[in-house]
């Protein structure tokens, strides 16, 4: 009887300590605060952390919200917020001449100065019935682009770095995922041939500033872009050699079209406009550039990537693999 007493009394005591829908304040659990809730389960009171998970957790999304509002510096302050969470801060750089480094897509590193002195007039005579193939599908797919585009060689350009920025990448991607699957070196290949692609993507960001394409020919660009990346994925899987030879007679022909785009901005056909921003400081222009300094520059890194291709369907054509000749970096 006694402790029957003694149970009931101890019973509403506690009753009315848990009764309440919160403790008095935060218990600290290690180092982080947990507030204890009481939920009713089957007619018993049961101590729960859950209900402070969700606040936390609710907490936590509009501190998140109320972070990604831009601030009254702009939307920098943000950026840094979410970088220095993770350690990784934003490098702000500076030009030589003290002003701010504004291209985020690349660094002053990256930068340098056009060889324009290499031989523009170099060609690859087919030697196998291959490399006569690939040339005959490289004419043929220059056809419908005269007549597409005739003599608009800004757009036209921009239809051409769309499309000869795919090989490096397609090619770059296949070496690197065969280097994982054989646990081998590629002997500097894989930076080369993405360095390449690169190259070819600043080329459409330059010439994106001085044009302005049509809705039918970005439609144009989406379709081309999607065949040739698959084709040439294909064609590079079932013969490397006759890939980038193909892709060595594309960039003749790429050099053959900004020698024609020359020459209608020297006879005044079209407009030698200031050159962009973007294109003094990834080419290491001067101040005062025009277009027909960027296209000088552009012809001269497409002879390059013509010298390479071909050089590494040589490579293929005398039996050796890309990765017994050491790959040809920083050739620009």
């Amino acid at each position: 009887m006694n402790s029957s007493i003694i149970a009931g009394s101890l019973l509403r005591q506690l009753r009315g300590q848990f009764l309440s829908n919160v403790a008095a304040g935060p218990v600290l659990f290690g180092q982080s605060p947990v507030i204890l809730y009481g939920i009713s389960l089957g007619g018993s009171r049961l101590l729960s952390t859950a209900a402070a998970e969700s606040s936390k957790t609710s907490s936590s999304d509009q501190t998140a919200a109320k972070s990604s509002k831009p601030s009254s510096t702009g939307k920098f302050k943000v950026e840094k917020e979410v970088a220095s969470y993770w350690g990784v801060e934003p490098n702000k750089l500076v030009k030589d001449d003290g002003t701010e480094w504004k291209w985020t897509s690349f660094r002053p590193w990256h930068a340098y100065t056009a060889n324009t002195s290499v031989d523009l007039d170099k060609h690859h005579d087919p030697a196998t019935f291959g490399d006569r193939m690939m040339r005959l599908t490289v004419k043929a797919l220059r056809w419908p682009t005269d007549i597409f585009f005739q003599r608009r060689y800004g757009c036209r350009a921009m239809m051409l770095e769309t499309v000869a920025a795919v090989p490096g990448m397609v090619a770059g991607l296949h070496l690197h995922l065969r280097s994982l699957r054989r646990f081998e070196h590629t002997g500097g290949w894989i930076r080369a041939l993405l360095e390449e692609a690169e190259n070819e993507r600043m080329h459409l960001m330059t010439f994106m500033e001085v044009s302005d394409p049509r809705w039918y020919e970005r439609a144009l660009v989406f379709t081309v872009q999607g065949i040739f990346f698959n084709a040439y994925l294909l064609a590079y899987i079932l013969s490397p050699r006759l890939a980038h030879r193909m892709v060595g007679y594309l960039e003749e022909e790429a050099v053959h079209s900004y020698t024609e785009y020359l020459k209608d901005l020297d006879s005044g056909k079209i407009e030698n406009v200031p050159a962009p921003a973007i294109a003094i400081d990834y080419w290491r222009l001067a101040p005062d550039a025009t277009l027909r300094d960027v296209v000088v520059a552009v012809r001269a890194d497409e002879a390059h990537h013509r010298d390479v291709n071909h050089f590494a369907s040589d490579i293929y054509y005398n039996g050796l693999a890309l990765k017994e000749v050491p790959a040809p970096l920083d050739y620009h």
